[in-house]
């Protein structure tokens, strides 16, 4: 029997733990079906603003940075997309026509700035059908001088006046400019959340240095890549162990293997975006199939079993190892001398042979750095027989 890939979320039993996040990919009922036939197991509808300039966009408005320095590289989509071109009445009948011609449930996405309003939009959407909506206070195109202090009352107060108005399933959508995501999804919870988008995108700039000017469209921008991966796992980790409502994890998620790490962390869902934006709505079904093939070899039957996994394993910081365990050693087949290693390593272990580099074991910290930066992998690391206190 295949592994079953299906979640509870938001009292949904979703196929798979994949729902595609808000965005232009999701604003109309056809680029809706299309993700559905790729794959996805529910789409959260373009954000509705209540800010009329906020539903007019600017173009251009996409573009991938490539940043390259030395061995390192990072690869960012900074957008500028702001909320759907729709008012509230064209919007909920977006809704009812995703109802109509797709099986998948839709949520419906908020961006609103008025207590009257959230409560007009939440009942319009529940009376167009969304199963569920998203509270996105946290849109990183909207008010940037609201800090991290100011946004978690900013999320509570909009849940709570919204859950005046319906009894659907309600999901903030975190910032990740939050001192402590853990503690203020416990607040959420607390509040009344029926689950937590861990995180919407950071809010960031962009400089073109001809012209000394922001990029684009001249301000601040939201901006997500596969590098915001890690700052996702790290809270996920803290905060999933005994938050009573699941969490969709959001930010990093280009590749299969980091939504797994993401459900490894905790996430009963993970939604993607920015892979769809830049390779199509196919991404959705690499990942189902990855997914699946995981599971599948490790004989792992559902991903109840684990989900979460890695909060287990971590290591506190008091219990450390912190012994010289390892030395660095060269094969010397596969040095070509390009001198790398001997530039960077820190404690002055490496020096040039007749034929390679070579290292010395006793001068060697075992910090794993050159291995890391040798063209040609020529470096490994051994166990010392008896480790070093040092």
């Amino acid at each position: 029997m295949p592994p079953s890939l299906s979640v509870d979320y938001c009292g949904l039993r979703l196929p798979n733990p994949f729902i595609v996040a808000p965005a232009a990919i999701t604003e109309t009922a056809d680029r809706i079906r299309r993700l559905e036939d790729a794959g996805a197991a529910a789409v959260v509808m373009k954000s509705y603003s209540e800010t009329e300039p906020q539903r007019r966009h600017a173009t251009p408005r996409f573009r991938i940075l490539h940043h390259r320095a030395g061995p390192f590289s990072a690869d960012v989509l900074y957008s500028y997309e702001q909320a759907s071109v729709f008012d509230l009445d064209r919007y909920c009948e977006e809704i009812a026509r995703c109802k109509s011609s797709c099986a998948i449930p839709i949520f419906a996405s908020l961006h609103i700035a008025t207590d009257d309003h959230w409560r007009e939009a939440v009942r319009a959407c529940e009376q167009a059908g969304a199963d569920a909506i998203e509270l996105n206070v946290s849109c990183p195109h909207g008010v940037h001088a609201m800090g991290g202090d100011e946004m978690l009352p900013a999320m509570a107060h909009a849940l709570a006046v919204a859950r005046e108005a319906t009894s659907l399933p309600l999901v903030p959508k975190m910032t990740p400019q939050l001192d402590r995501p853990d503690l203020a999804a416990r607040y959420l919870a607390s509040s009344g959340a029926s689950a937590l988008v861990m995180f919407n995108r950071f809010t960031g700039l962009d400089v073109d240095l001809d012209s000394m000017r922001p990029i684009l469209h001249g301000g601040y921008a939201g901006h997500g890549g596969p590098w915001a991966l890690h700052y996702v796992l790290r809270w996920l980790t803290a905060t999933y162990p005994g938050l009573p409502i699941p969490i969709a994890a959001s930010g990093g998620a280009f590749s299969s293997d980091a939504a797994i790490k993401m459900v490894l962390a905790g996430a009963t869902v993970v939604e993607v975006c920015s892979a769809i934006i830049a390779e199509g709505p196919a991404v959705l079904t690499r990942f189902i199939s990855a997914l699946e093939e995981y599971l599948d070899r490790h004989s792992i039957a559902s991903l109840d079993y684990v989900r979460g996994i890695v909060c287990d394993r971590l290591t506190a910081t008091d219990d450390v190892d912190r012994r010289n365990r390892f030395f660095a050693a060269i094969a010397p087949g596969l040095c070509t001398s390009c001198g790398v290693c001997g530039r960077v390593c820190i404690y002055d272990a490496i020096s040039e042979g007749a034929q390679s580099y070579a290292i010395d074991p006793d001068a060697c910290d075992g910090c794993g750095l050159c291995l890391e930066l040798c063209p040609t992998e020529a470096i490994a690391l051994h166990p010392r027989p008896t480790p070093l206190e040092r």
